[in-house]
């Protein structure tokens, strides 16, 4: 059985970014779980930095991300996050998630909300994306190289090159993952065709 994961709001608003974990997701090397707490503030997130997208695109977004990862709703939490402590009484509804989803990992940018003595009650721990996607990488090489590659070949409208994408991933801290993916994919991910 595959890793159990919870995606917090912070690593699902970006869309490249958001794009890898589904795909890892996707490809069966974790098992991502999320709520609709957790959707509701990725959505409102983006509305907000993005006015110019349509809602309907939004909604479109958010059902192909359930429909696209099998049991990925975690429910029943929220009492459990009342009688939780962390540094932001905000972040105590994703790790009610990650408890109730028997995750081993929350994948966020905010380490600093899910400090790991309160974590390690609970046998979660925190992980950055960059992290995250570095330890999918040591355990499957080919598959998040297929991932990142799929990836760019789907981006069309602009078409997005694979040194471009990793460009981008990079600019989303993954600095880590990109060096590494860059070294396993060699000349095609630094734009050198031969």
């Amino acid at each position: 059985m595959a890793f159990v994961v919870v995606y917090d709001a912070c690593v699902l608003h970006p869309a490249p970014l958001r794009d890898l974990l589904m795909r890892i997701a996707i490809a069966g090397i974790v098992r991502a779980r999320w709520s609709d707490t957790i959707l509701d503030e990725v959505f409102r997130s983006i509305t907000t930095a993005r006015p110019d997208l349509a809602p309907d695109r939004l909604v479109r977004t958010r059902r192909a991300m359930v429909e696209a990862v099998p049991d990925c709703l975690v429910t029943a939490y929220e009492e459990l996050a009342a009688q939780l402590d962390l540094p932001d009484p905000d972040d105590r509804h994703v790790l009610a998630a990650a408890i109730r989803a028997g995750a081993q990992v929350i994948v966020t940018y905010n380490l600093k909300d899910f400090p790991d003595h309160t974590l390690a009650k609970y046998d979660v721990e925190a992980r950055h994306p960059d992290e995250f996607v570095l330890d999918s990488i040591d355990l499957v090489p080919g598959a998040v190289v297929r991932c990142v590659s799929e990836q760019a070949a789907a981006l069309r409208k602009p078409p997005v090159t694979l040194p471009d994408l990793l460009d981008t991933l990079r600019g989303a801290q993954l600095v880590r993952s990109v060096a590494r993916l860059r070294a396993l994919m060699g000349p095609a991910a630094l734009g050198d065709p031969t």
